[in-house]
């Protein structure tokens, strides 16, 4: 049987006019949008890029050479870390195409219920509304030892760690992607060919192949290539789920982020992350070419297939329950005390949503920067379309813009978070909201571009030749005719930027700062500190306020024309089938990929004038859309105007300690009328100590409470300290801190001891060790937790209480390589990681910070404590204020006085280690405590991570 099919050769479409001579002085307007394009992609996109590139050769001491690629090519668990990666999101790709294939068959090429199609196209982009760094926590509590689905079972369907909890969230993660670009691709499939293909007699299998797989094998491959790279990318998942499962992208943001921050080899791993961009616009231009399209869409019935119909929507009513079934935590955990322990329903952390000021601002500032983006977004996309479909420049130009958009869909977000934060710290951009506006539009614009130029291309060519003779002039023709057909696909750019800015993390994570932390941030922020019911219900604020901003659009896009055709054909009114065919529209479903190139129309239909009733409509709602958004932006503009005058002079403090210690913190400030006077933000040790190492003297930040290392490592590279001077506490002569710098001083020290969960100890029958040789044991084998001083400071407490102990050789290397043999995919790479395992019921015993199990005991969890018989060994966190120059905030030396002579009395009864004299130990402090006897340098953290990941390749781990 044969298809009439034409392939998509390079060319214009037909309604396209040609380009003409001497146009630059003919369009002046769409040369000056063309210069605005292309700056902003130099300046947003190009340099940045090149300047992470320039720092992939450069050795830190101006020297540019070949070291830093030598460097991390000798590491081993680099290549494996590239082959995991490879592997998992090929296969996790594969999957979420066959998934999605068959889901946007049903819809499109079966006679199952309209509702059941709805409910399928509506759930299948239910993932897209939500961050992936929520998936891993939703697999934990969904398929873990406790989780919800294992309680409904009875019993655990399968390990979660490594490679299994990956391909599960990869598949979860690019399964709306890969159903959006299929659907809209069988939206262009002529099915009068299924009719004359089971006239002709064809076998099922061979009608299958030839009128529905063949047309779309292009896009399906688009979409492989798509879910591949969006996998491949993506750090949000491996965070919680990894493993011992190494893969890239988490090796890049240890580098960038970890215990020991490398900014120049993190940028050789970012080059490699561009490997596979690169390769992607070769195949996807290769793809291009074998596109197939019809010249005529015809509007058939489908054939009777009752077995079809059954095995199609029973299959897809499993696929898609089985991948909501994992978002069913994010819905229950919000509304009940402590997951798994009490389950009774609560409003407590709804409640607390609303009530806590810093939460709600975090939020406002989510909802500014995604309307912000969202409309930037839609400006900068309109006006590229405009450049490249509505005008006669040169068709290198437009091909240019087209290969732009390209490049820039396959620079993954993580990249263009590391390239903001090396170019434009020390700018007026630096901790803005504007820079978050920025890298969102630039991370996101490929799929919104695509959307607009479709739209536009298929509008038709002579309007602005017609409107022109009537003596309108170019703009009066893009307001009043191009716009207006144009407005529901500009409405579903809105909504894709403002979904994505909503949701992304892995591009904003470096950018934000005391003023400007978005939800996203924050639930990383809060996944450190083990807060995992706030982490969920601000997911849910995040889905909630999705939905109902996907909801409005999807009401205010709906064709009203195709609505009564619909109804007529019910009534049994004729229906001009012209007219049907008519209220096909152009405006494309967002999905997270270019799709545009691949999802090629029918023909060249040009769009028809709006009519006075569709304009007066639309108007109306234009107007009213309009005036919600400056109302919004008016009144936040100047509410955040407002603020930033009141909060002038403000002493803004940047730490990583535990909201224990920042409430003492509080305390003392406000005690001493220092109310209003300050602003005090939470980061994740990486995350901080990435920023100060990045940002140095242009950190927004006057004072500072951080890991001691991080800030000698940030003095000793930057020089940005200064002495103390009004501090009047005295350092104990035994504490083991006595010779402290005078750029710092310690804050709080973190004692490490073991964790246990005791239902689940009891359950696995095993005593409770009482030392750190105890976990070596075999018979403790996937029952522990440790966390990995790769990734986490807290994994050196472990390490120093080893090494103290039983030395570097020997037993101490025995013993750590026994701890990490057990502990498998429980290494974890935060430290807050084996706390969230052991109390999820993962594991039975973990080694974390002991005041966190302290705590979590006094509030009545069955989790207990025990101090190791090796010592209590500390970290201190210190403070220390930023020598900024003439700039430097004159109250910050008596913030810092403040927190140490005053605020440490609160903060013993939390961190109970004596550090000053004068003070004394509280009644719930170690036994055990110890200082490691030298000093605690990077030099030093360097030996012993080396010595880790020495027992960690003697364990077998990869």
């Amino acid at each position: 049987m044969s298809i009439t099919a034409v392939k998509n050769r390079s060319r214009m479409p037909k309604n396209e006019a040609p380009p003409a001579r001497k146009s630059r002085h003919r369009q002046p307007e769409l040369w000056t949008l063309l210069t605005v394009v292309s700056a902003a992609f130099l300046l947003f996109l190009f340099v940045p890029l090149a300047l992470v590139i320039w720092n992939s050769f450069n050795t830190g001491t101006g020297q540019i050479t070949l070291s830093n690629y030598a460097a991390v090519l000798h590491r081993p668990d680099f290549i494996q870390s590239v082959i995991n990666s490879l592997i998992v999101s090929a296969l996790g790709a594969g999957i979420a195409v066959g998934i999605a294939f068959l889901l946007a068959y049903t819809v499109n090429a079966t006679n199952v219920p309209r509702a059941l199609k709805r409910i399928i196209k509506l759930f299948t982009q239910l993932p897209m509304l939500l961050p992936t760094i929520t998936y891993g926590f939703a697999i934990i509590y969904s398929f873990g030892k406790h989780g919800l689905i294992t309680r409904i079972f009875g019993f655990q369907l399968f390990n979660i760690y490594g490679f299994n909890g990956l391909l599960i969230g990869y598949v979860v993660y690019t399964l709306p992607t890969c159903f959006l670009l299929i659907h809209n691709s069988f939206q262009f499939v002529d099915k009068k060919f299924i009719i004359v293909s089971h006239i002709m007699g064809d076998r099922p299998l061979k009608t299958f192949l030839n009128t529905v797989v063949r047309p779309l094998v292009g896009t399906m491959c688009v979409a492989f290539i798509q879910s591949f790279f969006l996998a491949f990318t993506d750090y949000g998942i491996p965070t919680s789920v990894g493993g011992e499962y190494d893969v890239l992208a988490m090796t890049l943001y240890n580098q960038m982020l970890g215990s020991i921050p490398n900014f120049h080899r993190g940028a050789v791993i970012a080059v490699f992350m561009l490997i596979p961009s690169i390769i992607s616009i070769i195949l996807m231009t290769i793809l291009e070419r074998y596109s197939i399209r019809y010249a005529k869409i015809s509007q058939v019935d489908l054939p009777r297939g009752v077995r079809r119909d059954f095995f199609c929507g029973a299959a897809s009513i499993l696929s898609l329950g089985a991948v909501l079934s994992l978002f069913l935590v994010i819905i229950i955990i919000p509304f009940v005390s402590e997951w798994p322990f009490n389950p009774a329903p609560t409003l407590r952390h709804i409640t607390a949503l609303f009530t806590d000021p810093s939460l709600n601002m975090v939020y406002t500032n989510s909802l500014y920067v995604a309307v912000m983006t969202a409309i930037v977004g839609c400006l900068f996309a309109y006006a590229t379309g405009l450049v490249t479909s509505r005008s006669r420049l040169p068709r290198g130009v437009r091909r240019v813009v087209d290969s732009i958009s390209a490049i820039v869909n396959t620079v993954p977000g993580m990249v263009l978070g590391i390239a903001f934060l090396l170019t434009f710290s020390g700018t007026s951009l630096q901790n803005t909201f504007w820079i978050l506006i920025v890298a969102n539009v630039v991370h996101y614009f490929a799929t919104p571009y695509q959307m607009i130029k479709d739209s536009l291309t298929k509008m038709n060519a002579s309007w602005e030749t017609t409107a022109r003779l009537m003596g309108d002039s170019w703009f009066k023709t893009i307001l009043r005719v191009i716009t207006p057909n144009a407005w529901p696909t500009i409405l579903q750019v809105f909504g894709y930027y403002f979904v994505n800015a909503m949701v992304t993390i892995s591009a904003v994570v470096f950018l934000t700062g005391a003023r400007t932390q978005v939800v996203t941030t924050e639930i990383s922020a809060l996944q450190h500190i083990a807060k995992f019911d706030s982490v969920f219900a601000l997911s849910l604020l995040i889905l909630v306020t999705n939905l109902l901003v996907k909801g409005g659009i999807a009401l205010a896009t709906r064709n009203r024309r195709a609505v009564k055709a619909k109804k007529r054909a019910k009534s049994n009114i004729p229906v001009n089938p012209a007219q049907v065919a008519d209220t096909r529209t152009t405006v494309r479903r967002d999905s997270r990929v270019t799709a545009g190139k691949q999802l090629e129309a029918s023909g060249s239909r040009n769009f028809p004038l709006p009519t006075t009733g569709n304009r007066k409509a639309r108007n109306i709602l234009t107007g009213v859309f309009a005036a919600v958004l400056t109302s919004f932006l008016i009144l936040f503009g100047t509410g955040a105007l407002s603020s930033a005058s009141a909060t002038r002079g403000q002493v803004v403090i940047y730490t990583n300690a535990d909201d224990e210690a920042v409430v003492a913190f509080q305390n003392a400030l406000d005690k001493r009328g220092m109310k209003g006077q300050y602003i005090v933000q939470n980061f994740g040790t990486s995350e901080l100590g990435g920023k100060i190492l990045a940002e140095g003297k242009a950190l927004e930040a006057d004072v500072i409470t951080m890991s001691s290392y991080y800030i000698d490592s940030a003095q000793h590279r930057n020089s940005m300290f200064l002495p103390l001077t009004d501090i009047k506490s005295r350092l104990l002569g035994d504490s083991g801190i006595a010779q402290a710098p005078k750029y710092r001083r310690p804050a709080t020290a973190q004692e490490g001891a073991l964790l246990i969960n005791k239902p689940a100890l009891k359950a696995a029958g095993v005593p409770a060790p009482k030392s750190l040789k105890d976990l070596a044991d075999p018979k403790y084998e996937g029952l522990i937790a440790v966390p990995d001083m790769e990734g986490s400071s807290t994994g050196w407490l472990m390490v120093q209480a080893i090494v103290d102990a039983y030395g570097l050789d020997g037993e101490g290397k025995q013993v750590m390589t026994g701890i990490a043999r057990n502990a498998g995919p429980h290494m974890e790479q935060s430290g807050s990681g084996p706390l969230k395992a052991v109390r999820s019921g993962e594991v039975a015993i973990g080694f974390g910070l002991r005041h966190q199990a302290v705590a979590d005991k006094a509030q009545g969890l069955p989790i207990d404590y025990v101090d190791p018989v090796e010592g209590n060994y500390s970290l201190t966190e210190s403070v220390a204020v930023l020598d900024k120059g003439e700039s430097t905030n004159p109250k910050a030396q008596k913030v810092a006085a403040i927190l140490i002579d005053e605020g440490r009395q609160e903060i013993l009864s939390t961190y109970p280690t004596p550090l000053y004299e004068g003070e004394h130990k509280a009644k719930n402090a170690s036994v055990r405590s110890k200082f490691f006897p030298q000093p605690l340098t990077v030099d030093l953290l360097q030996k012993h991570q080396d010595f880790s990941s020495a027992c960690k390749r003697a364990a077998g781990r990869k």
